[in-house]
């Protein structure tokens, strides 16, 4: 005798009770007379995370005639659902299995994460107890993504009697994320000897991305099957039953390459924010540049060209090769484009402030109002369109603040914030292998601003391989000035980017939300004061 338990790696949206209620319902009777299960992601009727909505009471008012809902519509199958549950005046983080309208079991999730960018203990009481079920006569497990982190939530459902266990998730994509999931799930499984079903969410949420990937192993830990990773998928798995519990071998989707697993995270993310968002599509400042080709490409991928449109904006210290790089870039990848010259509001801005720096040295100055022109443009073409601004910046110069507030920085959404500038060459040379979208003297020469006569990046910041070296281990690891400096970096380097990434930190929390890549983003990731007491060796 065989199990089948399908695995409904779904996209849902945050908040979008009723109609994640409707999928989840689509979804099992989809597969009611072929599947015994259906297994669903961790807080499927809310989506994931749904941060301070879970202090409404009405929020979980929905919640609850959600729940009663599907359970009066779907028959002839279990479900595996996750969702919130208020007893007793606390509220759970729950893995419900229902059948026939009816609640078989309740799981309360046991650990709740409160690091990176979970903070569930606001919300959440903690489980205390195992959980398990029967289905054709097999005893199944139930945990909670986090609880297969730790030892004791799987222990406790194999002490319980359980011979497989279902974990279901809401794990949020960085690099390194997926084999690493998959290494920590295959020792759980030798260490209690069953079989586990990992089910992941997918799709873009604000900052995070899900990148899906479910996957089973075996009692020995071995993977059985995986599903596809950046994309909804519905897959059955199949395990005999007797003496032992065995997967029967699937599917594995591949792991990717992190160069097109982080490519395929920002794709995901663009397109959920703008889509979820309602917005009709975005537009660009498309400067020549190595950053605005990347985001354009990535808006492309993530929208489809008819919805994206870009502005070129030269002033006199743009080099013609810019403009006929730009225009290369849009008509590669087939975008609608135009140009607006910032030179009359420059000028316009310059005349207007004579008195005011009358007898003060041209300084950063003008080279901030160039930078606001543009974004006034592009912020007013937004508005007038409804199609989302998207900003150009990178991680490297968000942490040191080679950015200009209200400028460069204006925007809606910001895809590539958590992706280092050594990293955005990497993503562009792997589109390249796509097709070619992105020209190759865009990647060769020294990159620039454009905003003084022959200006390189390199006249104030430090060559990109040392200061994304050192970005790396001050704002990922939270080495301080000894310890980067003990791995061979110059301490003279160290202690300038420190000082400069301690005291940008108003900058960046004016920036738009970007699209988490690393294990330490900017934002609700990394929170660190306004004021402080900045770094010293």
């Amino acid at each position: 005798m065989n199990l089948k338990i399908q695995i409904a790696q779904l996209n849902f949206l945050v908040g979008d009770i009723e109609g994640n209620a409707q999928r989840i319902i689509d979804s099992a009777q989809a597969v009611a007379g072929s599947a015994d299960a259906v297994v669903f992601p961790e807080l499927a009727i809310t989506g994931y995370p749904p941060e301070d909505l879970l202090l409404r009471n009405h929020f979980i008012q929905r919640v609850e005639r959600a729940v009663a809902h599907i359970l009066s519509t779907v028959r002839g199958i279990h479900l595996v659902v996750g969702y919130p549950r208020r007893r007793d005046g606390r509220l759970y983080n729950v893995a419900g299995v229902w059948r026939d309208g009816g609640i078989l079991a309740e799981y309360e999730k046991y650990h709740l994460p409160n690091y990176s960018v979970f903070d569930e203990k606001r919300y959440f009481s903690p489980g205390r107890e195992a959980m398990t079920f029967e289905l054709k006569g097999l005893r199944i497990g139930l945990t909670v993504c986090e609880d297969i982190w730790e030892t004791e939530p799987a222990a406790m459902s194999r002490a319980a009697g359980a011979r497989l266990l279902l974990n279901i998730n809401a794990s949020p994509f960085h690099i390194g994320k997926a084999p690493e999931r998959e290494e920590l799930v295959q020792r759980r499984a030798r260490e209690n000897a069953m079989p586990i079903i990992y089910a992941n969410l997918i799709g873009g949420q604000d900052e995070l991305v899900f990148d899906g990937g479910s996957f089973v192993v075996d009692a020995e830990g071995r993977l059985a099957q995986r599903l596809v990773f950046f994309a909804e998928a519905s897959d059955c798995v199949e395990l005999t039953l007797g003496e032992s519990v065995a997967p029967l071998p699937q599917v594995i989707a591949p792991l990717m390459q992190e160069e097109e697993r982080v490519y395929q995270a920002l794709v995901t993310g663009v397109r959920d924010y703008v889509r979820k968002n309602g917005f009709n599509g975005a537009i660009i400042g498309l400067s020549g540049g190595v950053d605005s080709a990347l985001t354009l490409a990535l808006a492309v991928d993530a929208l489809g060209a008819e919805q994206v449109e870009v502005v070129m904006m030269p002033s006199r210290y743009t080099a013609e090769m810019s403009n006929q790089d730009a225009v290369v870039e849009a008509e590669a990848l087939g975008v609608s484009y135009r140009t607006i010259s910032i030179e009359p509001a420059f000028d316009a801005f310059l005349d207007m402030l004579a008195d005011e720096f009358a007898g003060k040295p041209v300084d950063v100055t003008e080279e901030n109002i160039q930078a606001r022109c543009r974004g006034i443009i592009l912020m007013a073409i937004s508005n007038k369109k409804g199609r989302i601004l998207l900003t150009t910046g990178n991680k490297s110069e968000m942490s040191v603040g080679y950015a200009t507030l209200y400028g460069d920085m204006a925007g809606g959404f910001a895809p590539i914030k958590d992706v280092p500038k050594t990293l955005v060459y990497r993503l562009c040379r792997y589109r390249n292998g796509i097709s070619q979208v992105i020209p190759w003297r865009v990647l060769e020469r020294p990159p620039s601003a454009e905003l003084a006569p022959d200006q390189k990046d390199s006249d104030s910041l430090p060559d990109y391989a040392d200061l994304d070296g050192i970005l790396e281990r001050y704002v990922e690891s939270d080495q301080g000035i000894p310890e980067i400096v003990a791995t061979g970096f110059d301490r003279s380097i160290v202690e300038r980017v420190v000082r400069m990434v301690d005291c940008n930190e108003y900058k960046r929390r004016q920036a738009p939300p970007g699209i988490k890549i690393t294990r330490r983003a900017y934002g609700r990731d990394r929170r660190y004061p306004l004021t402080w007491g900045k770094e010293r060796s």
